[in-house]
């Protein structure tokens, strides 16, 4: 998972991210956001440390979401529309929107964000926006 290999040890990007998840901790009143970015997708997620349970998710693989992404440059998809690309950065201001909504629907206005490692600039920077937009404080 995070191992390269035996010999090597983590990671980097799991170094960051065990020092930081020792500081950071969610609670059921003001929940965790927590960030993370493959190679084709952003997600994110409103975490409660003290339950151990996914409070609000969002991801790029939802389509409500996929249809809010604007249209990027002069790219074609298959059948002729613009196509829209789910590892972008205004993608992932639109998780960061959403699950800004969905936290503030289930009531929850303070949130403490958690990068999982990845430098805050890009899609991790996107989300918080997104989020903080949508209501949420940090």
């Amino acid at each position: 998972m995070t191992h390269s290999t035996k010999k090597r040890g983590l990671t980097s990007r799991a170094k960051r991210k065990a020092r930081l998840r020792r500081k950071i901790r969610g609670s059921d009143l003001k929940p965790r956001i927590c960030v993370f970015k493959s190679d084709k997708h952003t997600y994110a997620q409103l975490i409660s440390d003290e339950s151990g349970r996914t409070l609000v998710e969002a991801s790029t693989r939802e389509p409500d979401i996929l249809c809010r992404i604007p249209a990027a440059g002069v790219e074609k998809d298959q059948d002729g529309t613009a196509a829209r690309s789910s590892k972008s950065v205004a993608a992932a201001k639109q998780v960061g929107l959403v699950i800004g909504q969905r936290a503030k629907e289930q009531g929850f206005s303070q949130v403490v964000f958690d990068r999982n490692g990845y430098p805050y600039h890009g899609r991790v920077r996107a989300v918080a926006e997104g989020a903080r937009q949508a209501g949420l404080i940090f």
